[in-house]
């Protein structure tokens, strides 16, 4: 497949892009910084420099052109709540729109496990903006006719990932994720149609990632 990550210094898709080169797939990373550039290449992947944060879906829909699959894996960051709208929400949703408009069918979400209204941190809890955002991007994709798989893993670390998740994992309870398995996951959900469509909230734990999606259902 032709594979565009968008977000592609971040620490996941940094793990990402070698895996999926590694897999045979074609992939480009999408950077907003020049000097970011090196970083990628070193991973197999090639580098489109780019801000999502200001493209219009006209842009990113010729720069998605030809493409198979979007892993989106960017953030704002937090810190900065405008920001917070500008990528986590509206840039987001824009990639949909251009994903459809070029005719790209697969998107694959970098979510978290809390993006869902019915574990809504406090309205004045900083952290509230940030979800409001990832649950408004959600939710459009999920309205969308995309072949969409929302990956929702927890608080992230930098341990080692084991290619084994735990299913029963909810927003701060058994959500702890390593970056690592976060990258595994979306390589093994992209080509699999039991993914497909479903929003998957995973942490560390004991299953093996083709189990699990087995298990669904």
């Amino acid at each position: 497949m032709r594979v565009t990550i968008v977000g592609g210094h971040g620490k996941i898709a940094l793990l990402l892009a070698p895996m999926l080169v590694e897999a045979g797939h074609q992939v480009t990373s999408v950077v907003r910084d020049p000097s970011h550039v090196p970083d990628v290449e070193a991973t197999g992947a090639t580098a489109a420099v780019s801000s999502v944060e200001d493209a219009d879906v006209e842009s990113l829909a010729a720069m998605l052109s030809g493409q198979d699959a979007v892993v989106w894996s960017a953030g704002a960051g937090g810190g900065d709540p405008a920001r917070t709208d500008a990528v986590d929400r509206d840039a987001a949703i824009r990639s949909m729109e251009a994903a459809r408009a070029a005719g790209v069918t697969r998107y694959v979400m970098v979510s978290f496990s809390g993006s869902s209204p019915e574990v809504l941190v406090p309205a004045d809890n900083p952290f509230r903006r940030y979800q409001d955002a990832k649950i408004a991007a959600d939710d459009h994709l999920r309205g969308t006719d995309l072949d969409w798989t929302i990956l929702g893993p927890g608080t992230l670390t930098l341990e080692p990932g084991t290619g084994s998740v735990n299913p029963d994992a909810r927003f701060r309870d058994g959500d702890v994720t390593s970056r690592e398995l976060v990258a595994q996951v979306a390589v093994a959900v992209l080509e699999d149609p039991r993914a497909s469509r479903r929003t998957l909230v995973f942490g560390d734990g004991d299953v093996p990632i083709d189990a699990w999606l087995g298990s669904l259902g």
